[in-house]
């Protein structure tokens, strides 16, 4: 009797050592593929106008300052306070441009390295929320595999890391269940998410805490929760405080109202939209994945009692609803719900590959049909039609492929069209991101390096300079080392007229229309002028 004792022990401890290497392979084998998708090609491109420029001044400002200036504590834009975000990813920046230099890869890295962790990330918290291995597989493939992850997470933004900090918590209170001590690390990423931008920490800490009480009240009256939700956030009331107390009531009307509250009830910068402007979000980007959703999420609503349908039900519910209710409406506000809907699909992928025998909704066929003969269309009119370009015509067959040969297996009831869609998607997306297309906003206006380059060039340090475009470019700013500020044609005839040595740059247009005096041009850039006095 205790001869078979013995074996039983030791047989569990053998399948549960193998059950432990497995899942370190899987967490190694995403982390790979997400590093190599999120890091390929990622300083090929300038950095964008908005978030991308005006992160990348503030962690160069950072970066040039001495410790003792405490420029790390109260960061600064173009010389004057930056009271918008708290500065901890300006800061790992900065420490990248210590080690490689100031350019659009160091700029970059941070943020898209923190995204690839996310990926194995929410392998782990699948392993946590679903008694099979399959559901936690294809969620994280799914994640890995999303347009808009990819893209928002590999820009030099704070939206991937947030994601990345969220799941953080998200494990660390799925584990704490097993293991109290975890409790420390929820406390511990609701800091880090707050340090990073600001407010948004109370909302993702809210729906943290709302699926704690729907699954696991107990855990509200462990002191180890609120020992780690009081080290998490005690950095984030230190930092406030310095602010209040260096800028005083400028930080609280500032940094607190105009930059972060005011965006719940009024469309800051005219970034405005409809109620369902985030859902249509997710229907244009969100493909192919789109196709498996609403089962997943009916599924997720029949298993509402177990805790991976409570996590996901509170997690893209309270999430949707708190960002479609803001007045201000901005693409990558979505990011943090997209691991809840790879967890959704990926239980529908899950129950997919397990089926037998293997049927699949004629709805799924007619939609990937629709998708090839879509990429099939766009890769002949981008390769022989009226608009030749051979990357978007790679990329497009290389859906096209895709999309047909899962067309081909899911018709014949073949369950690995799954495998050829995420295969498929991820050779896409590689062949997307060495592209010149994958930030799409660069062609909305002109290019910045060679007027940058020009600007530099041709003015002093620190030097401002007055253009008739219509609004401020951050990335002009970042590329030029100096402060670029718009003025209507009026203010500028009478800039021109108060100032001894004003520098403008301008279209020609306005600098046809103008009436100057003793003009000297000294540069000439991607269809604009920079002009002086004589």
């Amino acid at each position: 009797m205790q001869h078979q004792i013995f074996n039983w022990d030791y047989s569990k401890n053998c399948a549960r050592r193998a059950d432990t290497w497995i899942d370190t392979l899987w967490i190694l084998g995403l982390l790979l593929a997400a590093v190599i998708l999120f890091s390929i090609n990622l300083g090929g491109l300038p950095l964008r106008d908005w978030d991308e420029g005006t992160v990348a001044q503030v962690a160069r400002e950072i970066w040039r300052s001495p410790a003792h200036s405490l420029r790390w504590v109260y960061p600064t834009l173009g010389g004057e306070p930056y009271l918008n975000k708290p500065p901890l990813i300006h800061l790992l920046i900065a420490f990248a441009y210590s080690i490689s230099g100031v350019n659009e890869w160091t700029s970059r890295l941070p943020g898209a390295i923190l995204t690839a962790i996310s990926v194995p990330l929410l392998y782990c918290i699948g392993r946590e929320i679903f008694s099979q291995r399959p559901p936690a597989i294809f969620a994280s493939l799914v994640y890995l595999t999303l347009l808009p992850v990819v893209r928002h997470g590999r820009l030099a933004m704070l939206d991937g890391a947030v994601v990345c900090f969220f799941l953080f918590m998200i494990w660390c209170l799925l584990r704490s269940r097993r293991n109290l001590r975890y409790c420390l690390g929820v406390g511990i990423g609701f800091g880090l998410i707050c340090l990073t931008k600001g407010i948004i920490g109370i909302l993702l800490g809210a729906i943290a805490l709302l699926f704690l009480i729907w699954d696991t009240p107990r855990l509200l009256f462990s002191w180890y929760l609120w020992t780690g939700i009081f080290i998490g956030s005690a950095p984030v009331i230190a930092w406030y405080t310095a602010q209040w107390l260096h800028y005083g009531n400028t930080f609280t009307d500032t940094g607190i109202v105009n930059q972060s509250l005011s965006r719940i009830w009024t469309s800051v910068e005219g970034h405005a939209g409809p109620p369902w402007y985030y859902i249509l979000q997710i229907l244009k980007y969100g493909w192919p994945w789109l196709i498996f959703l609403p089962q997943g999420l009916r599924k997720t609503w029949e298993n509402r009692n177990l805790s991976w349908a409570k996590l996901v039900l509170v997690w893209t519910g309270i999430y949707l609803l708190a960002i479609s209710i803001m007045g201000t409406k901005l693409p990558w506000y979505i990011l943090p719900i997209y691991p809840a809907i790879a967890l959704a699909v990926g239980v529908q992928l899950a129950q997919v590959w397990q089926m037998r025998p293997p049927s699949y909704p004629r709805a799924w066929v007619a939609f990937l049909t629709l998708m090839a003969v879509g990429a099939w269309v766009g890769s002949f009119y981008f390769g022989w039609g009226g608009a030749k370009d051979w990357e978007l015509q790679l990329i497009l067959l290389a859906a096209a492929g895709t999309m047909t040969l899962a067309t081909v297996l899911a018709m014949r009831g073949d369950r690995q069209f799954l495998l050829i869609l995420i295969w498929g998607m991820y050779v896409s997306l590689l062949l997307f991101l060495t592209s010149r297309h994958w930030v799409w906003e660069l062609a909305e206006a002109y290019p910045v390096k060679p007027v940058a380059a020009m600007i530099q060039s041709n003015t002093p340090i620190n030097q401002k300079i007055y253009t008739s475009y219509p609004y401020g470019r951050p990335s002009l700013d970042f590329y030029s080392d100096r402060q670029i500020i718009p003025l209507a044609t009026s203010e500028l005839q009478h800039h021109w007229q108060q100032n001894p040595q004003p520098y403008l740059l301008l279209d020609e247009s306005t600098l046809g229309n103008l009436t100057l005096e003793s003009v000297k041009s000294v540069g000439t850039a991607a269809g604009w002028t920079l002009i002086t006095k004589q």
